[in-house]
């Protein structure tokens, strides 16, 4: 019998995101030779992360799920969440999506994509978090986007956590007389998205959402923890 990847996203009552994350989860399906792909979310959407890891099990036994959270940080939904659900299920978890080198070229793609010339700076605008290890990833993938345009850029936060957005677009304006963009670090539209277009920023790229690459990162994801051989796609 096949194993199930269990994709978790964190969910929105927005339908735009669970059609995106849908769209994403059924990339994966098409590229996947080994395994079954299911999706469930944390809260506001259906199937619950309850009701897709009960799913799984049965169709596969726990031995045969591997969970795989769609999140670009660690934090308290991956810490605790879903973390806490597999635990209880005897289920491993993979390790989230980002931060990491890969993800550079969907942030690049979508700033082209909303018309973003290259060396403006840029602000990483993630959801944001209380816990201080989302924080620091989100950091990260800022530096790491920040060395391949060879521009500033900046991480912020649409909620909980400085700089806000806003904060940082007038600091990198102020910094460097240009106008400045952001980058959404996020995979799917919703509430935090729709804060983003609220920005001052002259440009707002979209969320990664189906990109090639964020389904190649949830296989390679999978494989990993699933201790498969994982030969990472050309970024």
């Amino acid at each position: 019998m096949s194993p199930v990847l269990l994709a978790v996203a964190h969910g929105s009552r927005d339908p735009a995101a669970q059609e995106c994350v849908l769209g994403l989860t059924g990339r994966v399906a098409t590229l996947s030779a080994e395994a079954r792909v299911a999706t469930a979310f944390v809260q506001n959407a259906a199937p619950s992360l309850a009701e897709g890891l009960h799913d799984a099990v049965a169709q596969a036994g726990a031995d045969g799920v591997v969970v795989v959270p769609l999140l670009l940080s660690s934090g308290y939904h991956l810490s605790y969440d879903i973390a806490g659900a597999a635990r209880a299920a005897g289920v491993p978890v993979a390790a989230p999506l980002g931060p990491g080198p890969r993800l550079v070229r969907p942030l690049a793609d979508r700033l082209a994509e909303a018309g973003v010339p290259g060396q403006v700076p840029v602000v990483l605008a993630a959801a944001g978090s209380r816990d201080p290890r989302a924080l620091a990833d989100a950091r990260r993938q800022a530096a790491m986007l920040a060395a391949h345009r060879r521009a500033p850029v900046v991480a912020a936060f649409a909620s909980a956590a400085r700089p806000t957005v806003d904060e940082a677009v007038s600091f990198l304006a102020g910094l460097t007389g240009q106008p400045v963009a952001v980058a959404s670090y996020l995979l799917a539209p919703g509430l935090f998205h729709d804060r983003l277009r609220l920005s001052t920023a002259r440009w707002v790229s979209a969320p990664i959402g189906d990109h090639p690459v964020a389904a190649d990162l949830i296989l390679d994801s999978f494989r990993g923890a699933a201790g498969l051989d994982v030969t990472p796609a050309a970024a």
